[in-house]
């Protein structure tokens, strides 16, 4: 359990960890790399200088002009112990040294090398050969105690500096880490400050053009369609909650009088208002139900394919026993693929809202295109004004609240017809029919 409430360093300290992790694996590598070069380039140096030495040497050898030193070699010779800096020998063919630099205690090697230790010298020496004319070589040796000496004083000073700019830049890490981190903990703490009945609230957008601030434009882009859904669901549950009070207030009413004066009701008269007023009421919630349905993306839960044709001329048959007049000459094949009884409720939902406008008639038509199934009913009622037309499919909206509600409508309908349609991939329009008046315009994706 410990372990598991143990809090991970923050986005800060991880930051600055990892660039003070790679920046000192970068100047380890780097300083390392350094010290050898600069040691292989002064010996390289030194190398060079050897050769010309001892090229040099060979050219007085051969004219007999060596500078002066030790003629031949010396038993025991007092300042063997301490070589100089630099030495040289010239040998003869037999390896015999002919003259040398200085006393020595033994010939130094004939072969080129990179370090070799002799008697007497403090550091190792770089040596080198050059033959002369008569079959002799010319040996010089430099010492290397300066390339030590040059390499070691770089050392310390690497120790001492690669910390400090270390920590340079984990300071520099840290800090403008902070900054940029500054305005998200400016989000956090205003996010934090959000409750339910504070949606209005907005968090800071920073003034620069990066993540953050597209971070905030994002977040409050979430806190503006949080804010509008709760007030649709105030706003539905408050339309919802008047409807149902409604009939339940009518069934009320009408029990009381029959309570306080029975028989002033006639002969059925009670069943007929119950029956009404309960038909109205379970309208309504299988409506709420299906709107719920939509919300929650579950309208197309089992799609299978649905002929639209055949749901329009149902429609139409159950129309025209109300003495209403349909035309069905338009209705043409057309299938798509959704949920039938969601589908079966757009179509009764228009004709039923068509059938309540229509003065004396409604046209119904299905035509089917390469892409899409357009189903299109008409009425020859008063239409629906152009400023309108987007509200109308809004929840509980009624053009004309008094005739709506004595036909029943709830404000649902259309509603209920464009969350099925946009469910299932299709779109639905109102503008002004053949007939006059309204023309409400269905497009689905054909099967």
């Amino acid at each position: 359990m410990a372990e598991a409430g143990r809090r991970s360093p923050g986005v800060r300290a991880r930051t600055t960890l990892a660039a003070v992790a790679v920046v000192a694996a970068a100047l380890l590598v780097g300083g390392v790399a350094l010290v050898l070069l600069l040691r292989a380039s002064l010996v390289d140096g030194l190398e060079q200088s050897a050769e010309t030495r001892a090229s040099a040497l060979a050219d007085q050898a051969d004219a007999g002009t060596l500078p002066e030193g030790q003629e031949g070699e010396e038993d025991d010779p007092e300042d063997a112990d301490d070589l100089d800096d630099e030495v040289w020998q010239v040998l003869d063919a037999s390896g015999s040294v002919l003259a040398s630099s200085q006393a020595m205690t033994a010939p130094l090697p004939a072969e080129d090398a990179a370090s070799v230790r002799l008697p007497g010298g403090e550091a190792a020496y770089v040596v080198a050969t050059e033959e002369t004319d008569d079959g002799g070589t010319v040996v010089v040796a430099l010492s290397r105690e300066e390339v030590d000496d040059s390499t070691a004083a770089l050392v310390p000073l690497l120790a001492v500096g690669l910390p400090v700019l270390l920590a340079l830049v984990a300071g520099v890490t840290w800090l403008t880490t902070g900054r940029a981190l500054a305005p998200v903990e400016r989000i956090r703490a205003e996010v934090e400050g959000i409750t339910g009945d504070r949606l209005d609230r907005r968090v800071p957008e920073p003034a620069s053009r990066d993540e953050v601030h597209r971070l905030a434009l994002t977040m409050n882009a979430m806190l503006e369609r949080l804010q509008r859904s709760r007030e649709r669901q105030q706003q539905f549950v408050a339309d919802a909650s008047h409807e149902l009070r409604s009939p339940i207030a009518s069934l009320r009413q009408t029990a009381e009088v029959e309570r306080a004066h029975p028989g002033a009701l006639g002969e059925g008269e009670l069943a007929e208002a119950v029956l009404e007023e309960s038909t109205r009421m379970q309208r309504l919630v299988e409506q709420l139900l299906l709107l719920t349905r939509a919300d929650e993306g579950r309208v197309v839960a089992t799609p299978r394919d649905v002929d639209v044709d055949d749901l329009a001329l149902a429609e139409a048959r159950r129309v025209r026993r109300t003495g209403l007049t349909v035309d069905t000459t338009g209705v043409a094949p057309g299938r798509v693929r959704g949920d039938v009884v969601a589908l079966g409720q757009v179509t009764r939902n228009l004709v039923d809202n068509a059938a309540r406008h229509a003065a004396s008639q409604v046209a119904l038509s299905v035509r089917e295109t390469d892409a899409s199934v357009e189903l299109v009913v008409a009425d020859d009622g008063p239409g629906v004004p152009p400023g309108d037309r987007e509200r109308v499919f809004e929840r509980f909206v009624r053009l004309d609240d008094a005739r709506t509600r004595d036909a029943g409508g709830s404000g649902l309908g259309l509603a209920i017809v464009a969350e099925v349609v946009r469910a299932h991939g299709g779109t639905v329009a109102v503008g002004a029919g053949v007939l006059g008046g309204a023309s409400f315009v269905v497009r689905l994706p054909a099967s």
